[in-house]
């Protein structure tokens, strides 16, 4: 794990779990039922400083830096892809006794969820604007080989770190998932973009990434799944997790309005707000969760 920095979201819980080939970095707190976070591509347990700390007053909840981005410290170039990753944090889980009650994914954090739902790991699943879907047409054919030859080039790495200094460029980014954040938060983005070996493991990440085993199996898989989406997500269309949801035996899905892909920054009081039910599900809370927030 390298240094965390003494002012970032929970530094204080903050420690280095050796597990499989990685150097995780973990924050966990609170007590009772265990509940899982898995951030998405190019974030780290950052991404859920809104909703942590609400969980944790009445859940265990435990985070962690996928391998090779934010202060985790990857010990295989190439296990970033979904199974591989899906495995290590299979044996991260193992190391730390971790048994999720749910497990809350967002974006391709809740691809890894239900991937660790059909190992067997985990019997309900959140996932909050999930990125469920392959690129189509000559997209999903160029978008692969693009990120494959930009993880390869040495160089492409500094250039995002450096351009992320420019003002400016953050908040575009932000701006393109269709969300708003404040300051504070852009400024936590800013810095992890800014780190050389975070924008490494993100762009391995999207080169070795691919759903297709997945997508395929999903229809059958059993596990109790909600999706969450934003309206306004400009980086996956909430059709996809309806769509889904629509497939599969025993999912979910509760579109939110207004907000973009990053909905649990945004406004986290009200996506847990979404979650309660799910999260204690009783019979007459079990149909608040399938009306439109």
């Amino acid at each position: 794990m390298t240094r965390v920095p003494p002012d970032w979201p929970f530094a204080h819980l903050s420690r280095a779990v050796r597990a499989g080939p990685h150097d995780w970095h973990v924050q966990e707190d609170g007590d009772g039922p265990l509940a899982l976070l898995i951030h998405g591509a190019g974030g780290g347990t950052q991404s859920f400083r809104h909703l942590f700390p609400l969980l944790t007053t009445t859940h265990r909840v435990a985070m962690f830096d996928l391998p090779g981005q934010g202060f985790t410290r990857a010990g295989a170039q190439r296990r970033f892809g979904l199974d591989p990753m899906a495995e290590d944090i299979a044996a991260l889980m193992d190391a730390e006794g971790w048994t999720p009650d749910v497990i809350i994914g967002h974006s391709a954090g809740a691809a890894l969820a239900l991937r660790l739902a059909e190992m067997g790991r985990c019997d309900r699943v959140v996932g909050i604007n999930a990125a469920i879907s392959n690129f189509s047409g000559v997209a999903g054919v160029l978008f692969p080989l693009m990120a494959k030859a930009l993880a390869a080039m040495p160089f492409v790495a500094d250039i995002f770190t450096a351009n992320a200094s420019r003002p400016g460029s953050v908040e575009r980014l932000i701006a393109g998932t269709g969300s708003n954040l404040t300051a504070p938060d852009l400024d936590f983005y800013r810095r992890l973009v800014s780190t050389r070996g975070h924008v490494s493991g993100t762009l391995s990440m999207m080169a070795q990434w691919q759903l297709d085993g997945l997508l395929s199996r999903l229809p059958s898989v059993q596990a109790d799944v909600l999706f969450v989406t934003g309206s306004d997500d400009k980086a996956v269309p909430p059709k996809v997790s309806a769509g889904m949801a629509a497939k599969m035996p025993n999912a979910r899905h509760v579109p939110l309005e207004g907000l973009g892909h990053l909905a649990h920054e945004e406004d986290a009081v009200r996506v847990l707000a979404t979650l309660r039910p799910f999260l204690w599900p009783t019979a007459d809370d079990r149909s608040v969760a399938d009306q439109p927030a």
